[in-house]
């Protein structure tokens, strides 16, 4: 059985990803995500289930150098260092047209044919690979190579920003749910197979 891109994301009750282009204020990110140490331990534990990690450029330059910084920061709470150790050890896959390399267990790839070496990866991989970025979840959608939707919804409207997709659907996507939970802190989990 072919692996399943699952399109990993933290989002607002209006389905926008983030208010603007500049909205990364810190470790916990924008103030209208609600991320504690419950929800946090949550992710290591999602993050640890996933065979692979596929990332586009932006989620890149977010998650490195602090998580791998974040292994041996003292400062740091442990669900933290734990965390910089899930990321930092997991296989990933950058898709990138500008990077030729990268470290941290990480394959690049890019080009035109982007899209075909992740069809190729899908086919030849197993277990769930975590998609992060929106332009790339868009292009996965597009060419049908996306499988499942993980949605961690804040509790808050945010009216304008990056929605979850950055084009619309061409026709209703139709999802079906697998798993969903809520944490004491208002955000809720909510998990979607793609028809």
């Amino acid at each position: 059985m072919p692996a399943r891109f699952v399109y990993w994301m933290n989002v607002s009750l209006d389905l926008l990803i983030e208010r603007d282009r500049d909205d990364h204020s810190g470790l916990d990110g924008p103030d209208w995500l609600h991320i504690d140490e419950p929800l946090h331990r949550e992710f290591n534990d999602r993050a640890r289930s996933m065979s692979m990690f596929v990332e586009g450029r932006v989620v890149r330059d977010l998650m490195d150098p602090f998580w791998p910084d974040a292994r041996h920061d003292d400062s740091l709470p442990q669900w933290l260092r734990e965390f910089g150790e899930v990321w930092t050890d997991i296989p990933k896959v950058l898709v990138s047209r500008t990077r030729t390399s990268e470290e941290h267990h990480t394959r690049v790839i890019g080009g035109d044919d982007a899209i075909e070496q992740l069809a190729a990866l899908r086919r030849e991989s197993q277990g769930d690979i975590a998609v992060g970025g929106a332009t790339l979840a868009t292009q996965l959608l597009a060419a049908g190579l996306l499988d499942e939707l993980l949605l961690y919804t804040h509790p808050a409207v945010l009216g304008t920003g990056r929605p979850l997709f950055d084009e619309p659907v061409a026709e209703p996507l139709l999802l079906d749910l697998l798993e969903q939970r809520s944490f004491h802190n208002g955000v809720t989990l909510t998990r979607y197979a793609i028809r």
